[in-house]
Order: C-alpha cells, then sequence, then structure tokens
C-alpha cells in the first residue's frame, strides 16, 4: 500500500469516525473468506458497514474525533464495525460471534464511551432504532385509535338497540297476524 493510498484509507477513516454513532472492535482469530463475507453482508442489511484496517492508519484516523479512545483497542488483526444506529452493529456481532468463535469481540467506543465486551453486550440487548420508532408510533397512535372507538361506540349501541326493537316488533306483528 503506497503512501496516497494510505491517505484515501485515513480520510475516509476519518469520514466514518465524524458520521458514525458507535464503532465496535473486533478480532479476527481467522476468519475464512466466506465467514467474512456472510458477517459483511448481515452488517450490510442492518445498516452497519465492517471492514478490516491496519491498527496505525485507524489510530491516525481516529485523532481529532471523539474516538480517540479507541487506540487502547487496536491491538492485533481488528476490524471495525459502524453505523449511525448504536444498537445494529452491536447485534450483530453479539449474534455472529455467539456462532462463530473465531472472531473475538474487544470493545468500542459509542461517542465519548468507551465499551467493554460486557457494554457492547449490553448495547446488543437494546431495541434498535426502528423497534424505538414503531413502539413511538404506536404510542402516538393509541389515544386516536382509543378516541375514535369511544366516539363510534354510542352509535353501534343505539343501532343494536333499534335492531332488537324493529325484530321484536316484527315478530309481535306475525304473532298477531298468525
Amino acid at each position: 500500500m503506497d503512501r496516497v493510498q494510505k491517505n484515501d484509507l485515513v480520510a475516509t477513516l476519518k469520514s466514518t469516525f465524524s458520521e458514525t454513532s458507535v464503532v465496535i472492535v473486533t478480532r479476527n482469530l481467522g476468519l475464512t473468506v466466506a465467514q467474512s463475507t456472510v458477517l459483511r453482508t448481515k452488517m450490510r442489511e442492518a445498516g452497519a458497514s465492517y471492514r478490516v484496517s491496519k491498527n496505525k492508519l485507524a489510530r491516525i484516523a481516529a485523532e481529532g474525533t471523539t474516538y480517540t479512545g479507541l487506540s487502547d483497542l487496536l491491538v492485533g488483526p481488528t476490524a471495525l464495525s459502524t453505523s449511525s444506529d448504536p444498537v445494529a452493529p452491536a447485534k450483530v456481532i453479539v449474534d455472529f460471534a455467539k456462532t462463530n468463535d473465531k472472531l473475538e469481540i474487544v470493545g468500542g467506543m459509542m461517542g465519548d464511551t468507551v465499551l467493554d465486551v460486557e457494554g457492547v453486550k449490553a448495547l446488543a440487548q437494546l431495541p434498535s432504532l426502528d423497534e424505538l420508532r414503531a413502539k413511538i408510533i404506536g404510542l402516538v397512535q393509541a389515544p386516536a385509535t382509543k378516541i375514535a372507538r369511544v366516539i363510534q361506540t354510542p352509535g353501534g349501541n343505539i343501532a343494536r338497540v333499534l335492531a332488537a326493537y324493529a325484530e321484536k316488533d316484527g315478530a309481535s306483528a306475525e304473532a298477531e297476524a298468525a
């Protein structure tokens, strides 16, 4: 890798660090190409990215960003998982690490907060941004649905009472005619 490529990689990583809300560091202990491809696909589906990077270049890119604390985690063959949704990469990494012992979670950062392995696992247990949005929409819509139901209920009751009287009157008229 020549100097221009290194500068481009540092610029790309610095841009990623400025746009992301979480960075999770993992250690690859012999992942095959197929396993790495599966992990990258799962990360893409979750709206996250997974990138193997040289530690020295990642340290340089982290300088001047909120992720300068990552330097201590960047030891050995590492990879960086990033996303604007802080829960998405954590969920994918933790699920993948459960089924594959060749991926080790080292830690990460969420904003200024350094996360250890347990912190990343705790982050993975939180609901995702989309799940939280769905819950909020459900809470907002619930009162409107209840109001509509309350308004419709008296009208429905009146209609049922009138129908019952009509059936009763129809039955008594048939009885008189017989």
